[in-house]
């Protein structure tokens, strides 16, 4: 045990916290009146509630060992914290509880090992806790954080307990003129200095590796900056009901590679700025059911992702949306979810859900920023079919074709409409049938009231005006009536036109046929 002459002039207040450790106990500075007892206010308290952190850390790291039968701990509340309270590097003998304290000073507990810390109520300067492990909770609940919290590459065997927090980014601090120096040990100019550090004053939580075992919650937190979370490990998954993220940069969630058991960015969920979530990996729910989404370009970038089912369901959104090349198990949505562009290329799903109508889904379909794209078509189609709805998917598609025109030469989109007009690229044959009747009705009409003349005089035959107007439909004659028989006046158009209609209508049935049965995207 360290001797106590260490600090040969403890207050008394520091006294009480010195001779609590061995045990446990709590030591209360508390005065019972909530205003004042307000770590906000925590700057003005006398010595009679202030610590010297250096107090705090020597005991952490070893000062005094646990008393007999009991179990070391430092529990504070109502204290303040004067001076920088470092533990970088150490082992922490004892758990740390502080409540409704304020620290001044910054908190570091880079490559720190604990039992379990909690900072409960109370108003910090700063959090670093980089590639720290906590065997247990790691407790921030309540409390206000000035200049952000690093957690990157830390662990936490527990929970991580985030909620109903005020959490700001650090703000940038470089004086005009200073230098700053950098791993190269070569000086950099200020603005230079401030161009590196933007991503990190950016941030309020910097959190990249961050792995905890148990659930990640962070409730009704108010954030001033972004929360990077890239490549987090966030087992049981992370729980934003009813926070608010204000971005002080382009993003507020980064969250590239994230892998989690569920994301709740719901229930009042509010965000300024782009969430980013590229190739995240979810394996329950990623909800943004009633949040609250705005962007001035991209608001959610949710591309090669995999993610068991996406609520997006928001109480309004801004913004365009990417979901390109994902793969989605369930995706429940509403039309109002897409204000902006949609980007679907590549998405892949196995249900949709959500109260949409055929030609809402087209519409979401053909709405890619970049332009026409053939795989949305498909994928909406493949799913038609899955469920049983044929002609749905018959829809889908010919919606894709007539798309696709618009990308073509004159000549491609000449025949494009022609084929859709004639057979609805082959999805409608029923169309060709149409027009074969009208032609033949026509001239039907036509050739009963100015018949045409018989080429051959001696042969016998009895002229049909039905029978003959078949016969110049169909390209090669059938009947032998368009050889037997000759028309006179305008009719010699009518007839031309109808041999010519015919052979538009055989390759037309011909080309639709050949793309409907064409093998198609795999159910």
């Amino acid at each position: 045990m360290r001797p106590v002459r260490s600090f040969p002039r403890l207050s008394p207040a520091e006294r009480r916290v010195w001779n609590a450790y061995p045990t446990g106990a709590w030591v209360d500075l508390r005065t019972g009146d909530p205003e004042e007892d307000d770590p906000a206010r925590g700057a003005g308290w006398g010595p009679d509630r202030t610590v010297r952190a250096e107090v705090l850390a020597a005991l952490l790291r070893g000062a005094r060992q646990a008393a007999q039968g009991g179990t070391a701990g430092l529990r504070l509340a109502g204290a303040r914290v004067t001076g920088p309270l470092d533990l970088s590097d150490a082992t922490l003998t004892g758990k740390l509880h502080l409540l409704n304290c304020h620290l001044a000073g910054a908190v570091s507990l880079n490559d720190a090992t604990a039992v379990g810390v909690r900072f409960r109520g109370c108003d910090l300067e700063r959090v670093r806790a980089t590639r720290c492990t906590v065997k247990g909770l790691l407790d921030f609940d309540g409390s206000t954080v000035h200049a952000g919290i690093r957690l990157d590459n830390a662990e936490v065997n527990g929970q991580l307990r985030l909620s109903r927090m005020r959490l700001s980014a650090p703000g940038e601090r470089l004086k005009p003129g200073a230098n700053w120096m950098v791993d190269t040990r070569r000086t950099i100019s200020l603005e230079e200095a401030r161009e590196r550090r933007l991503d990190q004053v950016r941030h309020a939580l910097w959190a990249g590796g961050l792995t905890v075992t148990g659930a990640t919650f962070m409730r009704d937190t108010h954030v001033t900056g972004g929360l990077r979370l890239i490549g987090a490990k966030l087992r049981s998954g992370i729980y934003l009901q009813g926070s608010v993220v204000t971005a002080t940069g382009p993003h507020a969630v980064t969250a590239d590679m994230l892998e989690c058991g569920s994301a709740e960015f719901s229930a009042g969920f509010t965000a300024t700025g782009t969430i980013r979530m590229r190739g995240a990996r979810v394996g329950g729910t990623l909800s943004f059911s009633d949040a609250t989404l705005k962007a001035p370009g991209r608001v959610l970038h949710l591309s090669h992702a995999q993610v068991d089912e996406v609520i997006l369901t928001p109480e309004s959104i801004e913004g365009e949306v990417n979901l390109g090349y994902s793969r989605i198990g369930v995706l429940l949505d509403r039309p109002d979810a897409y204000p902006g562009g949609v980007h679907l290329n590549g998405l892949v799903y196995e249900a949709l859900r959500g109260p949409w109508s055929v030609a809402e889904r087209l519409s979401w379909a053909s709405r890619d920023p970049d332009g026409y794209r053939p795989q949305p078509y498909e994928q909406l189609a493949a799913w038609y079919r899955r469920i049983g709805h044929e002609p749905d998917a018959r829809r889908v598609l010919l919606a894709k074709q007539r798309d696709r025109r618009g990308t073509l030469r004159p000549a491609g989109r000449a025949w494009g409409g022609l084929l859709d007009l004639v057979v609805g690229y082959g999805y409608r044959p029923w169309l060709a049938a149409l027009w074969a009747v009208v032609l033949l009705t026509a001239g039907t009409v036509a050739f009963g009231a100015v018949p045409p003349v018989k080429i051959d005089p001696e042969e016998v035959r009895v002229f049909q005006p039905f029978t003959y107007t078949l016969d110049l439909l169909v390209p090669v004659s059938v009947f032998e009536q368009r050889g037997a028989w000759d028309p006179v006046g305008w009719t010699r158009w009518l007839a031309w036109t109808l041999i010519v209609s015919g052979w538009i209508l055989a390759t037309a049935l011909i080309s639709g046929a050949a793309r409907v049965l064409r093998p198609g995207p795999a159910a």
